[in-house]
């Protein structure tokens, strides 16, 4: 390897303190002048806000449509092919019919090509919110409040219609306030969210939800029917109470099942084989329900072997109804964890395109976009979406570049949902829980990421470990909470158990780097350097203090209390001396003091102490009142006993903190606060050498 040529040079200037740093560079009043920009409003401003909020308006008048038409319409109906089964599937997911899958692979569609940012993600029905949905819908419109009695049979029987008919006004209004909520966000500039979701906590959260989809899916792939359980470990209950119905398997569901996942799986594999050679997937899902159907049809499944199947599909879109209001309060704080992983999920999924292909995503009007897709698609009786993974891959390889392709895809199932969907009421339901979980194999893959964690950190290994444990045990709904707040948990703990670290001087450069990290580095003499892995706050404070106590080997509280008790003595003694004066004259009090023992305190610093101490604060990014006051302390306590303490390396935020928080006042100015640790360095050595101003020069050759 040829060796790396090093470039000389120097720099002359003077020492800088945050004093003169801010009157060379003239510092403004920030927040004053943004809230002057973000008031003014001129033609410009509107235009672009406009079309901010309606983006549809800014790239359709220039869509290029040789370049982009083709691939968008292939891509758009491969996409609205692989709806049709999905939304269906994810219906039965969800507790309601399946044509409501229908609905929700339409409107929220359209919706979101007007609104929405990302080019590329594929919005509808998706299997973590659709088991959501269903643990609410089945909560509160469980199967025993639609019993009647049935004459012919002598026996009591759900009533059905009356029963999918609440289920989905409870998911509509579930949706509804979900769209709200994500609307609102969007308004005020929320979409800072879903950094509180980490990769490793969503993709832990997703690997949990789709465990949970199996498990509710167990029902129709065997064709027993378990009771609805809810709240925490209903899932361990459901899996015990299927165990136990075994024995009352319908064998001609099962085989429908064990059929179907064997022959989606092998063509899945097929088009993962040949997906350079096909210049679109096979659609295996829509041949395996139409083939289903005719089999179902012709051989009577349902009358023959008692397999159950989807039923009545009316034909035709439903009016618009308002959501039931009533139902607000029961589900508003499911609603609420609805919206945050449902835009969790389409925020990643569109980052992660955005930056494959060169465009931005704008988190707070994809919050807008989905929302309003949920509100609008409540309104019209259809269930919450979010992104596909699987089909935003179809969309992607299929050659759809804009939201036109989601658009067609709408349109498709459109054409659908007039005229062909009664033809599918024969098809069993068995068949389309097979998708689901054909379709889960991606997330199962996601087991993959605890050996990988492992390896590169293991923090994050259990934020995934823990996020998925927490929602497999207290369902989707409790287990976001409750895997937020275990991450929020690891966040400060590791904010509590930062490294504490010397910091030395490079030879012959500006540089400072830890003592115990290099052999080089040498320690300025007579001044302690002392920094922080993390920021100083109220969870942290006390033990920033004692590990420079401990790093400086200065017991300051030790020394305080000794310099206070001698303070104290001699003042008593002072005070006994002044009482024996008053009682003797002049002569004799002279005579007496001559005899009393004087108890002097020693002010001279003690030169085993540094000079002084230098704080790295370059890794704080914010102080609170505690922090502030933590500062005053030590720079109170040491400056006591001779030390003097300075900071550097402080963020213009902090700066303003230690200016509100009382640090800085008529006695204690800026000029303690340096750009950087050489700077303060050379300051101390100044101060306590020459008395002169320093010139601050470095050569590095």
């Amino acid at each position: 390897m040829a060796e790396r040529t090093q470039t000389g040079y120097n720099i002359c200037r003077e020492i800088l303190d945050e004093g003169t740093v801010d009157e060379m560079a003239e510092r403004t009043n920030s927040k004053t002048e943004k809230v002057k920009k973000s008031l003014r409003c001129s033609g410009s401003q509107l235009k672009s806000c406009l079309l901010g909020s309606v983006p549809v308006l800014s790239w359709l008048p220039r869509y290029p449509i040789r370049e982009n038409g083709l691939g968008d319409l292939v891509s758009g109906i491969s996409v609205g092919i692989m709806q049709l089964p999905q939304g269906m599937a994810y219906a039965l997911l969800a507790s309601v019919p399946p044509v409501y899958g229908l609905f929700s692979s339409f409107y929220p569609v359209l919706i979101y090509f007007i609104f929405g940012t990302s080019k590329h993600i594929s919005i509808g029905t998706f299997a973590v919110m659709s088991v959501m949905i269903g643990g609410v819908t089945e909560r509160l419109a469980p199967e025993s409040n639609f019993m009647i009695w049935n004459n012919v049979s002598n026996s009591s029987i759900v009533d059905t219609i009356s029963r999918d008919a609440e289920r989905v006004r409870v998911a509509a209004a579930l949706t509804f306030l979900s769209g709200l909520f994500q609307i609102l966000l969007g308004l005020i500039q929320f979409g800072f969210v879903v950094t509180y979701l980490s990769e490793p906590l969503v993709r832990g959260y997703t690997t949990a939800a789709a465990i949970h989809v199996i498990v509710s899916q167990l029902k129709y792939a065997f064709g027993v029917r378990p009771h609805r359980h809810s709240g925490p470990f209903s899932l361990i209950f459901t899996l015990l109470e299927v165990f136990y119905l075994i024995p009352q398997t319908n064998i001609g569901t099962l085989v429908v099942s064990i059929i179907t996942i064997t022959a989606l799986s092998l063509a899945k594999e097929l088009n993962a084989y040949l997906h350079k050679k096909l210049p679109v997937p096979i659609p295996v899902e829509l041949i395996a329900i139409i083939i289903a159907t005719v089999v179902s049809w012709q051989v009577n499944l349902k009358q023959s072997y008692g397999v159950d199947i989807v039923g009545e599909i009316p034909s035709g879109l439903q009016p618009p109804v308002f959501p039931v209001t009533s139902l607000f309060v029961q589900v508003i704080g499911d609603a609420f964890a609805l919206s945050v992983v449902g835009y969790g999920i389409t925020i990643s999924l569109g980052r992660i395109f955005a930056m494959k292909y060169g465009y931005k995503v704008d988190s707070n009007q994809e919050l807008f976009a989905l929302g309003l897709s949920n509100s609008i698609g409540g309104i019209f009786q259809c269930f919450a979406v979010s992104c596909s993974m699987s089909r935003s891959m179809v969309q992607e390889s299929t050659g759809g570049k804009t939201q036109v392709a989601g658009a067609l895809s709408a349109v498709v199932i459109l054409f659908i949902t007039l005229w062909i969907g009664p033809f599918f009421e024969d098809l069993p339901k068995a068949v389309l829980s097979s998708i689901v979980y054909v379709n889960l194999h991606g997330m199962m893959k996601q087991f993959m990421d605890i050996p990988a964690l492992w390896k590169s950190n293991r923090v994050d290994m259990v934020v995934w470990l823990g996020t998925f444990i927490l929602t497999v045990l207290f369902n989707p709904d409790m287990g976001l909470a409750a895997s937020i707040g275990f991450s929020m948990l690891t966040v400060i703990i590791r904010t509590q158990l930062p490294r504490y670290s010397l910091l030395g001087q490079v030879p012959n450069t500006d540089i400072y780097r830890p003592l115990e990290d290099y052999s080089q580095v040498k320690q300025v003499p007579e001044i302690l350097i002392f920094r922080s892995s993390a920021t100083l706050y109220f969870a942290n404070a006390e033990m920033y203090q004692n590990a420079l106590g401990k790093k400086s080997g200065i017991d300051i509280t030790k020394i305080l209390s000794a310099k206070k008790k001698l303070e104290a003595k001699r003042k008593k003694h002072e005070k006994k001396n002044a009482k024996k004066a008053a009682k003797q004259n002049a002569v004799n009090m002279r005579e007496e003091q001559n005899n009393v023992a004087i108890i002097e305190v020693d002010l001279k610093p003690n030169p085993s102490f540094p000079r002084a101490i230098v704080l790295d604060l370059s890794p704080v990014n914010f102080l609170d009142t505690v922090g502030v006051k933590t500062l005053c302390n030590i720079r109170r306590d040491y400056g006591e006993v001779g030390i003097e303490v300075v900071l550097a390396g402080c963020q213009t935020g902090v700066v303003d903190n230690l200016q509100t928080g009382g640090f800085l006042n008529n006695k204690v100015t800026k000029s303690c606060l340096f750009s950087t640790v050489h700077d303060a360095v050379l300051h101390c050595q100044g101060v306590y050498k020459t008395k002169q101003k320093h010139k601050c020069t470095y050569y590095f050759m």
